[in-house]
C-alpha cells in the first residue's frame, strides 16, 4: 500500500483546475538606489512555490515578461530557457530567487518598476509572479582612496545622497529635506562649521544604506551599527546648529570633540531625533551645546555623555531602552551604562556643567544618571522639572524633579519594548497615565510654547520632547 501511495503521488494530473501556491503572489523591493546600467543589484528575496496535491504537477516553460531590471533563479537555475517539464511532485515545493538592478533613471524623484515571472503549466494553465520596485537615483560620494575630502559641502534636498566610505568636510551646509544614506562603514568628519536647516516637515534624515529587511517583518532599519558615525571635530570655536536632523541606526551617533579648552566649539541642536546606536548616542568633548526639544534614545551604552563645557538640556528625552525586545537584531546586547553619564573628574579638562530642565532620562536599567564629580554640594548645574530614573543624582541644584520609584507600576511613553509580530516599534511619546504630564516648569516652557511635533505647550506643561496627545 506504501508503494501504491507513493507511485500515485508521482501521477502528472491533467485537471486545470490542481494549480501551484506561491508564499507571495508580488515580491515587493523597497527603495533599491539605481546605478549605471543598473550595475548594482538589490539583496535577493525569495519566494515558494507550493504543490499542495497529491498528484504531479509539471511546468512546461518559465519567462519573464521584461527580465530587464529583474533577475530570477528558478530550483537553481537562472537560464530559464532550460527550464522545460519541471516537475513538482505532490507535497513538494521549490525555491525562486528574484534580485532587481535598476539604471540610472534620469529624475530626481522614485519611479516604480514592475515584471512578472509566467509559469505555463502543461495542463494549459499559466500562472504568475509579479515583481514590483521602488528605483531612485543617488548622487555617490565615493573614493578609491576609502576617503573623499572636501572643503566645503552643501547637501541639497534634489536627490539622496550615498556616502560609500569617510567623507571629509570643512564646512557643511544641509537643506531642509536632505536624505544621506550611509554604507556600512561610513562616516562624516566635519572640521568647520555645519549648519543643518531641517524643519518640522522636511527633516534631515541620516541613516544607513540597506533599505531591505532583515526579517520579513524587520527592516534593517531597525538593526543599529549599519554605519559608523557623525564627528564634529573642529579645532577652532565652531558653531553647529542642527534644527530637525534624524540620526539613526549607526555606531555613533554625533561625536562633537575639541582638544581646545577655552573658546570652545558652540553646538545647538533643536527638533532633532539620535536613535538606536551601536554604541553612544551624543558625545560632548570639550563642547558648549544646548539641546532642545530632541530625542535621544536607545543606545548599547551612553545615550548622551558630556566632558568638558557647558550643556543644557531643555525639554529632551532620552530614553535607554535598546534591545528591549525578544527578537535579535542587535550584534551585542544592551551594556549597563546609564542613559546619561556626566564626568567632571578631568582635571586638564574645562569644568564640566550639564544641565537637564523639563526633561525624561529614564530606561530599563535600574539607575539612568550618573553625575560624577568630586564635589557634588558645589556642582553648579540646574535640574528642573524633570522625570528622572536614578538613585545618584544628590546635587543641591537638583529641584521640582520627580524620580521614579519601584512602587511605579505605569508608563512612561506609549511603547518600550519593540513587539515585531504586531508591527509596533518604540515609541517615546507620552503615554496616558505618564508621571511625566504636566510636571515641568512652566517658566521654562515659555521660551518653548511647541513640542518637538509642534503640539502646544500652553495649559500644561509635560516634561520630554513630546507634549502628551490622545
Amino acid at each position: 500500500m506504501a508503494l501504491l501511495a507513493s507511485c500515485r503521488e508521482q501521477l502528472v494530473t491533467d485537471d486545470p483546475t490542481l494549480l501551484l501556491r506561491f508564499s507571495q503572489d508580488t515580491v515587493r523591493f523597497d527603495t533599491v538606489f539605481s546605478s549605471t546600467a543598473g550595475q548594482e543589484a538589490s539583496a535577493t528575496l525569495q519566494v515558494m512555490v507550493y504543490n499542495d496535491h497529491r498528484e504531479a504537477i509539471v511546468i512546461d516553460r518559465v519567462w519573464m515578461e521584461d527580465g530587464k531590471e529583474f533577475s530570477v533563479n528558478v530550483d537553481g537555475e537562472s537560464d530559464l530557457d532550460r527550464l522545460t517539464r519541471l516537475q513538482i511532485n505532490g507535497g513538494d515545493s521549490l525555491f525562486v530567487f528574484v534580485r532587481v538592478g535598476i539604471a540610472t533613471q534620469g529624475q530626481d524623484g522614485p519611479l516604480w518598476h514592475s515584471d512578472a515571472l509566467h509559469m505555463h503549466l502543461s495542463t494549459g494553465i499559466t500562472q504568475t509572479l509579479y515583481m514590483e520596485a521602488c528605483g531612485q537615483d543617488v548622487i555617490r560620494i565615493r573614493s578609491t582612496k576609502g576617503r573623499s575630502d572636501f572643503a566645503s559641502y552643501r547637501f541639497a534636498a534634489d536627490k539622496p545622497y550615498l556616502i560609500y566610505d569617510t567623507m571629509v568636510v570643512g564646512n557643511l551646509t544641509i537643506d531642509a529635506g536632505a536624505q544621506i544614506y550611509m554604507h556600512n562603514g561610513a562616516s562624516v568628519y566635519v572640521t568647520g562649521d555645519l549648519e543643518a536647516n531641517g524643519t518640522m516637515e522636511e527633516p534631515i534624515v541620516f541613516a544607513g544604506d540597506r533599505l531591505d529587511r532583515l526579517f520579513d517583518s524587520v527592516p534593517y532599519r531597525f538593526a543599529s551599527g549599519g554605519w559608523d558615525g557623525i564627528y564634529l571635530v573642529a579645532d577652532h570655536q565652531a558653531q553647529y546648529d542642527l534644527k530637525y536632523v534624524d540620526i539613526l541606526s549607526g555606531n555613533v551617533g554625533l561625536y562633537c570633540y575639541s582638544e581646545q579648552t577655552d573658546q570652545l566649539p558652540q553646538l545647538r541642536m533643536e527638533g532633532c531625533r539620535i536613535h538606536n546606536h551601536a554604541a553612544y548616542g551624543l558625545v560632548l568633548l570639550n563642547v558648549d551645546a544646548e539641546v532642545v526639544n530632541s530625542e535621544i534614545s536607545n543606545c548599547r551604552s551612553y545615550c548622551v555623555y558630556c566632558q568638558g563645557g557647558e550643556h543644557r538640556f531643555v525639554h529632551s528625552t532620552v530614553a535607554s531602552y535598546y534591545g528591549n525586545t525578544n527578537i535579535r537584531i542587535h550584534s551585542e546586547w544592551k551594556d549597563e551604562s546609564a542613559a546619561v553619564y556626566i564626568n567632571n573628574l578631568p582635571k586638564t579638562a574645562p569644568q564640566t556643567i550639564t544641565g537637564f530642565e523639563n526633561c525624561i532620562i529614564t530606561g530599563y536599567l535600574s539607575n539612568q544618571v550618573v553625575v560624577a564629580t568630586p564635589f557634588d554640594r558645589y556642582y553648579p548645574a540646574v535640574w528642573r522639572g524633570n522625570y528622572l530614573k536614578t538613585d545618584t543624582l544628590r546635587i543641591p541644584h537638583a529641584s521640582a524633579n520627580v524620580y521614579w520609584q519601584e512602587s511605579d507600576t505605569v508608563e512612561v511613553f506609549r511603547n518600550t519594548y519593540y513587539k515585531y509580530k504586531q508591527y509596533q516599534y518604540y515609541d517615546f511619546r507620552l503615554d496616558s497615565v505618564s508621571p511625566a504630564i504636566g510636571i515641568g516648569d512652566p517658566q521654562v516652557a515659555l521660551s518653548y510654547p511647541t513640542d518637538r511635533v509642534g503640539m502646544p505647550r500652553s495649559e500644561r506643561v509635560d516634561a520630554g520632547c513630546y507634549q502628551y496627545s490622545e
